[in-house]
C-alpha cells in the first residue's frame, strides 16, 4: 500500500506519521502499534508482521506498508543535484548509463532514489560512497508521483554488482 501527501506547513515527519497511520488503520482495522529504531536506525513495528517506510521531500510525504520487508525514497522532479556527485556515487554500469542520458540531472535523482532505498531497506543506511550497486535507468521500481521519483524496493531484491 502507497500513500502520498502534500506537507502542506507540517514536517516530513508528521506528515509521513500520518500517513502511516491512515495506511495501518486501512490495512489493519487497529490503532498504529508501537514503533523502535533498530541500532543502525531503521524504525519497525514492535508486535505487528506489518513493514513500512516513509521518505518525504521538501513538498510531500511518502509512506509505504507491506507485509515484506520495504523502502522507499523520494526527491522532487525539479531538485537540482550536483551532476559531480555522479563519480563518487556511480559504479561503473551506472555511470555508462547516466553518461548516456539526455537528461543527466534525472538521471542522478534515478539513481539516488534507487541507492537509498537499498539503504533503508537493509537497515544500515547510507555509508561511505553508494557505488557498489547496478540499477538501471529503467528500473521499473521507480515512478513519477505528485512530481517526485519514487523508487519502492522490497526484500529478496538484489543490488550489488
Amino acid at each position: 500500500m502507497l500513500a502520498c501527501c502534500a506537507l502542506n506547513g507540517r514536517t516530513g515527519h508528521e506528515a509521513g506519521r500520518a500517513l502511516l497511520t491512515r495506511l495501518y488503520g486501512e490495512a489493519t482495522g487497529q490503532p498504529l502499534p508501537p514503533i523502535e529504531v533498530g541500532a543502525w536506525g531503521k524504525p519497525a513495528f514492535v508486535d505487528s508482521d506489518w513493514y513500512f517506510s516513509i521518505s518525504h521531500t521538501k513538498e510531500h510525504a511518502f509512506c509505504v506498508l507491506e507485509k515484506e520487508n520495504v523502502a522507499i525514497d523520494a526527491e522532487e522532479l525539479n531538485r537540482r543535484v550536483n551532476l559531480s556527485l555522479a563519480e563518487k556515487i556511480l559504479s561503473p554500469t551506472e555511470k555508462a548509463q547516466f553518461d548516456a542520458a539526455d537528461d543527466k540531472n534525472r538521471a542522478l535523482l534515478t539513481f539516488w532514489v534507487l541507492k537509498e532505498a537499498s539503504a533503508k531497506l537493509s537497515g544500515r543506511g547510507l555509508r561511505g560512497y553508494p557505488n557498489d550497486t547496478a540499477f538501471s535507468l529503467d528500473d521499473p521500481r521507480v515512478r513519477e508521483l505528485e512530481g517526485c521519483l519514487v523508487a519502492i524496493l522490497t526484500e529478496g531484491e538484489t543490488y550489488a554488482v
